[in-house]
C-alpha cells in the first residue's frame, strides 16, 4: 500500500488540559507551545507525571473525561486544527492520519479476538474497501519487522510477547498509512535486546515511509537514539527544547541538567550520579504561579516564586527559566547563596526507579 502523501508538519500553541477533580478544573499540560518539523523524529521526556502521554493525546483530540482540552490548537498539515473535529471527521483522522501506538502494547489489542480480525475491524471502520490488500499490507510490515506475519496475524494477544505486541502496535499505527506517528512509551518494560530492536525499527520506518514521529519517553537513552529534536516536560510545561544533541550536550534548564546528572554511570565514579531532590508534583501540588521546578531546583531564586519563567529563543534552542537569562554558568555552577531550597525538599531524594 502506497501513497503520495507527505510528512505533515504540526504546530501547537498555547496548548492546555485540564482535569475536573473536587477541587475544581486542574491543569495537566499548560501553555505548550512545540512544533513537530515534517520528516523529523521529535522525544518528548520528563518524569511520570509530567504530562507527556496528555499531550500526546491531544494529538488526537483523545483526552478522555474528566479531562478536557481547554485551550489552545493542534494544527496539522493536512487535517487542520484536530482540537476543533469531532464526529467522523475526528474517526477518520485517528488511523488514516494520525497513527498512535499506546504505551501498554497488552492494553491495547483485544484479548478475545486474534490480531488479524482486530485488523479488518479497523479496516471496516474506516471503509478500506481493499481488505485483501491491508491484510497483505499488514503481514508486509510484520515480517519487515523480523516477525512471520502469517502467523501472527492468527494469533491472540496471549500468544505474543511483550516485543511482538509492541511491533503489533506499530504495524496497526502505519497500516493505514498515517504519516504522523506517536508512539508513547514504546520500549516501556522490555528487554534491552528488544529495545534495540524496536528502535531499529522506529528509525527504519521512518526513514523509509517519510514520516513525523512523536516519541514520548521517560528515558534519555531512547531519544539520544532516534530523536532529531527534544522537548523536556516538567508539571505539565515544556521547559526547554532543541536539537537533542545540544540539549543533551549543553542543557540550560535546571530540570534538564538533574535528568542527565541522574543518570547511572557505566564506567567512572557512580557516586557522580545524583537523583534529583524531592518529588514530581502531583495534579493537586502543581503551583499555579511561578516556575513549575522551583521546589526542587538548585538555583531557585525569589524571582521563580511568582510570574511565568521567560521563554528565552537562543538559535534553535527555546528555555523557560530565569537563571538561563543569566548565561549558561548559571545552571551549571550556581552561587552559593542561589543554592538556598526550600526546606524539607532534598530530605527524601528519589531512587533511580521512581525518576524513571
Amino acid at each position: 500500500m502506497t501513497s503520495d502523501k507527505r510528512a505533515p508538519g504540526v504546530r501547537i500553541s498555547d496548548l492546555s488540559v485540564v482535569y475536573r477533580t473536587p477541587a475544581g478544573e486542574l491543569p495537566a499540560v499548560r501553555g505548550i507551545d512545540l512544533e513537530l518539523v515534517p520528516g523529523t523524529i521529535t522525544g518528548v521526556v520528563g518524569e511520570s507525571g509530567s504530562g507527556k502521554s496528555t499531550l500526546a493525546l491531544s494529538l488526537l483530540n483523545a483526552v478522555q473525561p474528566p479531562g478536557r482540552i481547554s485551550a489552545g490548537s493542534v494544527e496539522i498539515d493536512g487535517l487542520g486544527d484536530v482540537v476543533a473535529l469531532g464526529g467522523d471527521d475526528l474517526r477518520r483522522a485517528r488511523g488514516r492520519h494520525v497513527g498512535y501506538v499506546f504505551q501498554a502494547a497488552q492494553s491495547s489489542l483485544n484479548p478475545l479476538k486474534t490480531v488479524g480480525k482486530q485488523l479488518l475491524d479497523l479496516g471496516r471502520s474506516h471503509d478500506v474497501e481493499d481488505l485483501p490488500g491491508l491484510v497483505k499490507e499488514a503481514r508486509s510490515l510484520l515480517d519487515r519487522m523480523g516477525m512471520d506475519g502469517a502467523r501472527v496475524l492468527d494469533s491472540h494477544q496471549h500468544e505474543l510477547s511483550g516485543g511482538m505486541r509492541q511491533r503489533v502496535g506499530i504495524m496497526l499505527a502505519l497500516v493505514l498509512n498515517a504519516h504522523l506517528v506517536v508512539l508513547d512509551e514504546p520500549t516501556t518494560a522490555l528487554d534491552m535486546i528488544t529495545q534495540a530492536t524496536i528502535l531499529r525499527i522506529i528509525r527504519e520506518v521512518h526513514e523509509e515511509r517519510g514520516l513525523t514521529t512523536l516519541v514520548i519517553t521517560h528515558d534519555l537513552g531512547v531519544v539520544a537514539e532516534v530523536a532529531d529534536r527534544l522537548a523536556v516536560m516538567y508539571g505539565g510545561r515544556v521547559v526547554e527544547q532543541g536539537p537533542t544533541r545540544e540539549v543533551l550536550g549543553d542543557p540550560r534548564h535546571p530540570y534538564t541538567r538533574g535528568l542527565l546528572q541522574a543518570i547511572p554511570r557505566l564506567v567512572g565514579d557512580i557516586d557522580e550520579a545524583r537523583a534529583l531532590p524531592g518529588r514530581p508534583p502531583t495534579l493537586g501540588t502543581i503551583p499555579a504561579d511561578g516556575c513549575v521546578f522551583r521546589e526542587r531546583c538548585a538555583v531557585r531564586m525569589d524571582v521563580c516564586e511568582t510570574g511565568e519563567p521567560p521563554v528565552l529563543t537562543q538559535g534553535p534552542r527555546i528555555v523557560a527559566c530565569h537563571a538561563a537569562d543569566m548565561g549558561p554558568e548559571a545552571v551549571t555552577e550556581p552561587a552559593k547563596e542561589r543554592q538556598t531550597v526550600t526546606a524539607g525538599v532534598g530530605d527524601t531524594p528519589t531512587t533511580g526507579e521512581e525518576q524513571a
